[in-house]
């Protein structure tokens, strides 16, 4: 079952189908949920944590292709979560789901996507998938799933057609949390699972644009006390809180749309000198607080094996270094409008987009990629001991 713009015949067995807004039908083997899903087509190179990025808040309203082969091998179980269930809508793979090799798995991949609405299509030439995004960019285009491969292809079309995107569009009230949080989840080990946290100061307080929960994890490893507040909580309410310092987290959308009512609270924490750390989103839309502008990639970064470099002054001897990274993200600040009072400190190798940046004079600073991995390398966990080393 392959790539197909022109023939819209459905093969003998197809039970799946991905339907791209230009009308392009690819045919395969549903697993999973049953249904349909609208999503923008992106593509991931990691090898290893499937689960994690398929909860991954960041990958809301996504559908996501994995160019590795042996999707599902592990299995699936209860602490590889990165949020609630939250993240893409729906996933691409090359070969069936097989049954899982893996001492640590609870379940089967496939069930976990049953349990958890996670649209899936295998037999997919992910290659071909993989070279047309990189060609054309990352397409919008409708996902379903029906076990007796019956599919209104012409609604299918039309939804896919129809669809806006993600330019624009402000996903983060359907992945922040409802309440306030106190987090005391440590890092992972094996056979002890998450420790706890025990820490009264320093305090951080972290904003929940769509986090991943390794990130507060890591919050906690690094020595700081954390308490997790949804996305709209004002300046006011997190100044009650007595923070010493401020998070802003990853999440999914357009970071200019996000930043209509995120933005303003980030300004007059800059103006208050609070120590602020941003994690991708909540990196993009710290640079438009500073003045910089924000812009939609033409395929987006995603995957566990990401260079990025560090540059500029405040690096000292290890300007230059190159550290491996893990990434998500379609949106990217625009170096070109990074104003005079912020540095640009590191960019990814791979095409010199900006991966992170300092503001001069104050405590505030962020990067483009995942430091906290989950999946990916463990280069970046100093940027954790940084941020909580600068509170005192």
């Amino acid at each position: 079952m392959a790539l197909s713009a022109s023939s819209h015949a459905q093969p003998k067995g197809a039970t799946g189908v991905l339907v791209l807004g230009d009308g392009t039908v690819i045919w395969g083997k549903g697993f999973g949920a049953s249904g349909h899903a609208v999503g923008e087509v992106c593509f991931n190179t990691a090898m290893t944590g499937y689960q994690e990025v398929m909860t991954d808040p960041s990958y809301d309203s996504q559908i996501v292709t994995f160019t590795f082969p042996h999707i599902g091998n592990v299995g699936a179980n209860e602490e590889d979560h990165e949020s609630r269930g939250l993240g893409a809508v729906g996933l691409v793979v090359r070969q069936e789901i097989t049954p899982h090799s893996s001492f640590r798995a609870q379940n089967e991949f496939v069930e976990w996507c049953v349990t958890h609405g996670k649209i899936g299509l295998s037999g997919v030439d992910t290659r071909a998938l993989t070279r047309r995004i990189r060609m054309s960019g990352a397409p919008n285009a409708v996902i379903a799933h029906n076990p007796h491969g019956e599919f209104d292809l012409k609604a299918l079309k039309k939804q896919a057609k129809e669809w806006s995107g993600l330019e624009g569009l402000d996903l983060v009230p359907g992945v922040t949390r409802e309440g306030q949080e106190n987090w005391t989840g440590g890092h992972w080990q094996l056979g002890f699972g998450y420790g706890e946290g025990n820490a009264d100061k320093p305090h951080v307080v972290a904003i929940d644009y769509g986090a991943k929960d390794n990130i507060f994890r890591n919050l906690v490893k690094a020595g700081a006390k954390v308490t997790v507040v949804p996305a709209k909580t004002s300046f006011d309410e997190i100044m009650a809180l007595e923070p010493d310092g401020v998070f802003l987290s990853n999440g999914p959308g357009d970071p200019a749309a996000t930043g209509q009512y995120a933005v303003p609270s980030i300004i007059r924490m800059i103006e208050a000198d609070i120590p602020l750390f941003g994690i991708c989103l909540g990196h993009q839309m710290l640079g438009i607080a500073a003045g910089a502008k924000t812009a939609k990639m033409f395929q987006g970064h995603r995957g566990a094996n990401h260079p990025v470099q560090r540059v500029g002054s405040e690096w000292g001897e290890s300007e230059g270094l190159v550290e491996i990274t893990s990434m998500n993200h379609g949106f990217a600040i625009d170096g070109e409008t990074l104003p005079d009072n912020v540095e640009q400190t590191h960019v990814s190798l791979f095409d010199g987009t900006n991966c992170g940046i300092s503001i001069k004079g104050k405590k505030a600073f962020g990067v483009q990629y995942h430091p906290e991995a989950s999946p990916g390398p463990q280069d970046s966990f100093y940027l954790f001991e940084k941020f909580v080393g600068m509170l005192g």
